[in-house]
């Protein structure tokens, strides 16, 4: 019988708007790492360089000022000051030129469906008020972590943003240390999980 490996990746939860990001690649694929990433993170700081860009790209760009596109050929220059890297060329050889470029500089990467080749993957994101919920298949299936996606979006209560604020007004009213704060808290959110 076979071993079942075991996700190894630790989630992170960054804020993009101290951040710049870089997207190289204006198709399909470019649009949708742009589109969802800010749905996310509305006020990320991003920059999209590709020698064409479709439609959505123009269009998500014009909604925001944080966003800037450049219709041109990847140059090198274009990953000075960046922090993330999002290649979604359709070119494997440029997407791993690029890789190796941005690696030398420190920059942490993806490489559209090249697992191999990431620093990180972008998960699906489930998000309700300000519970956000990242979901990682470890690269094996983002059909997968989408389908899952939509049934937690389907199935957690919309009531999750009241539940939160009302747990935040509770928790800076608790008065003692920090273990005696965990400990009530415990005991008040037990009920949210019991069967």
């Amino acid at each position: 019988m076979k071993e079942h490996s075991q996700n190894t990746l630790y989630p992170v939860f960054l804020k993009l708007e101290t951040l710049n990001v870089l997207i190289i690649g204006g198709g399909e694929v470019g649009a949708e790492k742009l589109r969802y990433m800010i749905k996310s993170s509305p006020d990320a700081n991003i920059t999209l360089v590709a020698e064409t860009i479709n439609d959505e790209i123009t269009e998500l760009a014009g909604k925001s000022e944080n966003i800037k596109f450049y219709l041109k050929k990847y140059q090198r220059s274009d990953l000075d000051g960046k922090n993330i890297t999002i290649i979604a060329t359709d070119d494997k050889a440029l997407n791993s030129f690029i890789r190796d470029q941005a690696k030398r500089k420190n920059i942490l990467v993806n490489v559209a469906d090249t697992p191999e080749l990431c620093d990180f993957y972008l998960g699906s994101i489930v998000t309700k008020g300000d519970l956000k919920i990242a979901i990682s298949t470890n690269g094996k299936s983002p059909t997968f972590a989408k389908r899952f996606r939509e049934f937690m979006e389907e199935n957690l209560p919309d009531e999750i943003p009241n539940i939160l604020n009302n747990l935040n007004v509770f928790r800076n009213k608790l008065r003692g240390d920090f273990k005696n704060k965990v400990k009530t808290l415990n005991e008040v959110t037990k009920g949210l999980v019991s069967k």
